[in-house]
């Protein structure tokens, strides 16, 4: 069966559904064309996590407020996940996560963003903007997956706030970025007032942007990090968040942690255990848990001065996504 429905319009009544409610006008995921005054589109992602729907009720309700005019520029929206949506989920079980399709692969879900990047190829966009939110307490901020002037500036109509990664390879905005300037955008936590409005800023900027400048962003209009490794729970380990009880208790208060320059020893939990519950690899798929963490008695400890970001105390998140990406800042006039 063919996951993707493509339109060349918007379905009747669909700007009026929230998140949850997407599935009485879309039987799945949908590829929706609307023509603008410029031709190089830019391309628009929202819901590749169901449970992510500040970005959607930031396009809709943008849309609205622009139906009765010719749009600046003609816009690909991609609309995810539509089943998790209608739970509420980051993805169902038994579903791949939607940001980890865009590689390749033998799924209906991976030939159907075959299918978005072949066609999206032939446009030419001006640019793509992937829409998440954070489960955990971050700053609103956007990854770029190459340190090129224009995703430079185009991660700047968001925020100054910057983390460029590598790895994982197999999100959407590292495929775009193969043929134009793309960027992940985390608006904070659902359901944010303040979420919907900077993603609405941004959307409006992009849209009516005429071009990128030529010239690079002076370093001191923004903070870069570069994602380093990815930690996660271990897959056998069983654990919770205080005052839970299970053999790997994180602190109640880990989400804070998020962009905080941690220093070596930093408690992040208990665990009952002998060997760490934590794996590391870097972006070449080594294990380096050692280097970043360490067991001092019952205690979880930081083993170096460290940046996380992602930390969430959603259990669920934790064990389908990651525990957290570990960052370095970085110097780009150092690098010039």
């Amino acid at each position: 069966m063919k996951l993707l429905q493509s339109f060349n319009h918007l379905p009747e009544g669909l700007l009026d559904c929230p998140a949850q409610k997407l599935s009485a006008r879309l039987d799945g995921p949908a590829l929706i064309t609307l023509p603008g005054q410029k031709e190089a589109p830019l391309f628009i992602s929202v819901l590749l996590h169901g449970n992510e729907d500040t970005g959607w009720d930031a396009l809709r309700h943008w849309l609205k407020d622009n139906t009765e005019q010719p749009l600046p520029r003609t816009l690909v929206i991609f609309i995810g996940n539509i089943a998790a949506a209608k739970q509420g989920l980051r993805r169902l079980d038994g579903q791949p996560d939607y940001n980890r399709i865009w590689k390749g692969g033998d799924s209906a879900e991976a030939s159907m963003a075959d299918e978005v990047l072949a066609q999206l190829r032939v446009l030419k966009p001006f640019a793509a903007i992937d829409l998440h939110n954070n489960t955990g307490s971050n700053p609103h901020y956007a990854c770029i997956n190459r340190l090129d002037t224009p995703f430079l500036h185009l991660a700047l109509l968001f925020s100054r706030t910057i983390i460029y990664f590598t790895q994982p390879d197999s999100v959407l905005s590292r495929a775009f970025a193969g043929f134009c300037p793309a960027i992940t955008v985390e608006a904070g936590k659902p359901g944010e007032a303040s979420g919907e409005e900077h993603c609405r800023k941004l959307i409006d900027a992009a849209m009516h942007l005429h071009h990128f400048p030529d010239h690079a962003p002076s370093p001191h209009d923004y903070d870069i990090f570069q994602t380093v490794a990815i930690a996660r729970v271990a897959g056998h380990i069983e654990f919770g968040i205080e005052p839970e009880k299970s053999p790997l208790i994180f602190r109640a208060d880990l989400d804070k942690l998020n962009f905080s320059e941690l220093d070596k020893g930093t408690h992040l939990g208990t665990y009952t255990g002998k060997d760490l519950p934590i794996t590391v690899s870097d972006a070449s798929g080594r294990e380096i848990a050692h280097h970043y963490f360490a067991l001092h008695g019952n205690g979880l400890r930081t083993a170096t001065p460290l940046m996380p970001s992602m930390l969430t105390l959603n259990t669920r998140i934790i064990r389908q996504d990651c525990l957290c990406y570990l960052m370095q800042r970085i110097d780009l006039a150092a690098q010039t």
